[in-house]
């Protein structure tokens, strides 16, 4: 075993005497030692619950025979971060998370690893430290929230409470209306309702074979939940005796199912970053073209928050992932031959899935759109390429042509907006925003909820070389890359240039001749944002663009 480097042997006197004071047996320190990575904290309502998923996966690795150890990681709550300098440290928790437990787990060489995520950054910087460490891992999540509900019983999530913001001084909005939506949006713990990016990450984990049928749908307050943290406590011991580990589930091909699921799905555009740095970490290469070829051949069959009306409960009844995965596979775009964490193919694991809500999973016949629900777009603003949600763009604006509005910062486009100096037509432009320029990439979910909330989604663009939160909708383009701090294109952008955007054709383009835009290229000096000293200054300086994943050099 693994563990035998710390426990076996004459000269491992000091280090059994070490687990004896933590009240550990001779049999306990004889057996598999499992890690058990949990985020607990009490900042982040989708982790608050944590210690109950955490003891449910000890009892499980104890009912199958091994020894559990509980160790923390950090969390950021987006949500929570939103809007201020703090949106700057969500990203960069990824590597920071991934970092920790590969410390963690090469300092204490455990057997094996249970990874409790449940937000939005700390799910892909798990499955990285578990595609680094190869080490054998199953994941269960904190499942998601319910949605709540408004006083006339109008089903509500969190990008409900972020768009009421823009509605702020509207004629009929009143003081209760916007208590109401406070108090109700957000109803209790769990990964917040909608298909953000928190669950979509979950979604993925699951139809990407690293966690167990039902992990990123099951509510978090449901007993089945509960449930499914035992069964991954003791099918981590399976998959020890079976010798399956990480890589031996992610691969390109297992990466290429997560894709065909992410644009069936309508998934966050986070995705879109973190699906590549996951494949970094496993050595395999995903590109933009890939994603593209992908989105194209996939009909959008699921529309949740904020796209739609529905919510991860929802989905959940309907037949949840495993359904959605059926529905792909009788398509031909799902591979059900590769292995599991179950021990299984993915074949054997939805050979009893069905769809029980055809308005929640719809079928290729009527799908939403016949391809996936999130797209590459190519030009001269991106040559690297930015990615949208496009099943979550009104159908006015899936092609719009504007004059932009320009921002070097997510501060003044938001009071530009709230100060109604964006005016139907216009392109938003919001730049240095970036991994670098930011630096940290923050989400720009409180300008496009805010252009939501004055009633300008559907006559308003927004483009960014930052990202968005899983809760933003509308003609919103994001990941711009090279971005304006590496130099790119969205950096030479003035008021008043016209903008040219065409989500079908999957073009990006900033209507002046190329002798303009050279001539402005060679003027261009890039803003490089003073930052203190510390991580925000490391991250700056080692990572990459977006459409890398932003992971470090």
């Amino acid at each position: 075993m693994r563990s035998d480097a710390m426990k076996t042997g004459p000269t491992k006197i000091p280090h059994r005497s070490l687990f004896k004071a933590l009240g550990l047996t001779d049999e306990e320190i004889r057996r598999p030692m499992i890690g058990v990575v949990c985020a607990k904290n009490d900042i982040i309502p989708g982790h608050s619950h944590l210690d109950k998923i955490a003891e449910a996966v000890q009892a499980g690795i104890r009912m199958a025979g091994g020894t559990p150890f509980v160790f923390p990681t950090i969390g950021v709550c987006d949500g929570i971060a939103m809007g201020h300098t703090g949106m700057r440290y969500s990203l960069i928790s990824r590597e920071h998370i991934a970092d920790s437990i590969e410390i963690m787990a090469m300092a204490h060489p455990f057997d094996a690893l249970v990874f409790i995520p449940n937000c939005d950054k700390i799910v892909p910087g798990m499955i990285m430290a578990s595609l680094r460490l190869n080490i054998h891992s199953i994941f269960v999540s904190g499942g998601p929230m319910m949605p709540g509900k408004t006083m006339d019983g109008k089903k509500i999530t969190l990008s409900n409470a972020f768009e009421v913001v823009g509605a702020l001084g509207k004629e009929g909005v009143t003081e209760e209306h916007l208590k109401d939506v406070e108090d109700n949006a957000c109803p209790g713990c769990g990964s917040c309702a909608g298909m953000f990016t928190a669950n979509s990450m979950n979604c993925m984990t699951e139809v990407i074979g690293l966690g167990l049928p039902g992990n990123g749908t099951i509510p978090a307050i449901s007993a089945a939940r509960i449930r499914l943290a035992k069964e991954a406590g003791m099918k981590i011991m399976e998959l020890l005796d079976k010798n399956i580990c990480p890589r031996d589930i992610v691969t390109e091909k297992s990466l290429r199912n997560a894709l065909h699921a992410d644009m069936a799905l309508g998934c966050s555009t986070n995705t879109i970053l973190h699906l590549p740095a996951i494949a970094h970490a496993a050595d395999i290469a995903i590109d933009f073209e890939d994603i593209n070829k992908i989105s194209k051949e996939t009909p959008h069959l699921v529309k949740l928050s904020p796209a739609g009306s529905d919510c991860l409960v929802d989905l959940n009844d309907a037949g949840g992932i495993s359904a959605v995965l059926k529905e792909l596979a009788d398509y031909g775009l799902f591979d059900t031959s590769l292995i599991t964490c179950t021990g299984k193919t993915v074949g054997e694991n939805i050979t009893n899935a069905r769809v029980l809500d055809t308005n929640v999973i719809r079928s290729k016949e009527t799908a939403y759109s016949p391809d996936g629900g999130l797209a590459i777009l190519w030009g001269n603003i991106g040559p690297d390429g930015a990615v949208v949600k496009k099943g979550a763009v009104l159908p006015e604006m899936l092609v719009h042509e504007g004059p932009a509005k320009v921002f070097n910062s997510e501060e003044e486009s938001i009071e530009a907006i709230l100060n109604d100096k964006v005016v139907a037509g216009d392109v938003v432009v919001i730049r240095y925003e970036g991994p670098k320029g930011g630096p940290g990439m923050r989400e720009m979910l409180a300008p496009t909820a805010s252009l939501a909330g004055k009633g300008l989604d559907n006559s308003v663009a927004l483009i960014t070389d930052g990202r968005f939160s899983g809760a933003s909708k509308g003609a919103s383009i994001g990941h711009i890359s090279p971005e304006a701090a590496a130099g790119g294109v969205i950096g030479i952008i003035q008021d008043g240039d016209i903008i040219s955007i065409d989500i079908p054709n999957n073009k990006l383009e900033l209507k002046l001749d190329a002798a303009e835009i050279e001539k402005r290229m060679a003027n261009f000096k890039p803003m490089l944002k003073e930052v203190p000293q510390g991580y925000l200054r490391r991250y700056r300086d080692l990572v990459t663009s977006a459409n890398t994943g932003a992971v470090f050099k």
